[in-house]
């Protein structure tokens, strides 16, 4: 009743919390990554969709609260893409990036890497976030499979060169010791990682680009479609998949070396594994809504920094645009 009774009144489309604010970005996206959406059946969200299309009609059954409209609109949003009205393939949904994505951050980690090692775990890793990307893209515009092979193939390419590169570097340094360099190998997966990761969304969203994202004026209506307010989306997009990685390939290595240190590890050293992927959950968990929150996915621009014809176009001098995740 206390959770009923602190509920604001339910907006359709709208953001339960302030998105102008971190915080409110925060709890906002705790809720689009909450991971038991993923065991949301198919007769709830339906149920979920028919309660949001009977508030829009004004339809409402007696006694439906604002929790229960915000929560079928976080089922909703968790599950079906905001442009295409479709459902996101399970494993690629933002609720389930931390639990399908845990064991790829676990193997990326693994000390006393081979250079076939590396490459699978580098490959499979860029795999996932190539899908990822793809699935919670911008899609106001159609994207060519053949974008999405060369953004996956350019996302692989330098994920794993740089790991590569990386690793051989180390290994032939003959300044370093072992302890130091299996230290500093530890840390490889984060360069690697963050850059192609940029490359990842540069390359898989670059027709946005060329052909511009649809932007919206206050009542929901398209304006126009905008590169400006594209390039803005990718910009912002990038800099949260460089924010993503840096906890989660930085602070795993360090707890793990203290951990490794400690007698009850050295006595069962068959722990060192459950504790190592129970680390990187951890820190995986915390660091997804932190990054994702650096911006809100509904995006504001000012229509005067749009193009000249766009800006012309409307009354409105904010306009709205999906960043995409």
């Amino acid at each position: 009743m206390a959770e009923c009774a602190s509920c604001p009144v339910f907006q359709l489309g709208k953001p339960r919390y302030e998105q102008s604010t971190f915080l409110g970005r925060l709890r906002h996206f705790i809720d689009i990554i909450d991971p038991s959406t993923l065991f949301v059946t198919e007769s709830r969200l339906k149920e979920c969709i028919k309660l949001l299309d009977d508030f829009k009609q004004g339809n409402l059954p007696p006694g439906i609260t604002d929790h229960q409209l915000w929560q079928a609109q976080k089922v909703k949003q968790a599950i079906i893409h905001p442009d295409t009205g479709e459902k996101i393939f399970m494993p690629f949904r933002m609720s389930g990036y931390v639990p399908f994505g845990t064991p790829i951050v676990v193997g990326l980690l693994l000390p006393n890497q081979t250079l076939a090692s590396t490459v699978f775990w580098q490959w499979l890793n860029q795999s996932h976030n190539a899908c990822v990307n793809y699935a919670n893209r911008n899609a106001t515009k159609p994207t060519p499979t053949s974008k999405f092979f060369q953004g996956y193939v350019g996302a692989v390419t330098s994920a794993v060169s740089i790991a590569v590169g990386l690793n051989v570097l180390i290994e032939k340094s003959s300044k370093l010791n072992p302890v130091t360099r299996l230290f500093i190998q530890r840390f490889i997966p984060f360069p690697a990682v963050a850059s192609a990761n940029i490359c990842n969304v540069a390359l898989m969203r670059h027709n946005e680009l060329s052909e511009g994202i649809d932007v919206l004026d206050s009542n929901g209506n398209v304006v126009g479609s905008s590169r400006i307010a594209a390039k803005h989306a990718l910009i912002e997009t990038a800099l949260t998949r460089v924010a993503l990685p840096l906890p989660i390939f930085v602070l795993p290595p360090i707890i793990m070396a203290f951990l490794e240190k400690l007698p009850l590890m050295q006595a069962h050293r068959r722990m060192m594994l459950p504790v190592h992927s129970l680390v990187c959950l951890a820190v995986f968990g915390l660091s997804l809504p932190l990054a994702i929150s650096l911006f809100p996915q509904m995006s504001e621009i000012e229509a005067s920094h749009l193009e000249p014809e766009i800006a012309m176009a409307t009354d409105c001098k904010v306009l709205i645009y999906n960043k995409g995740l």
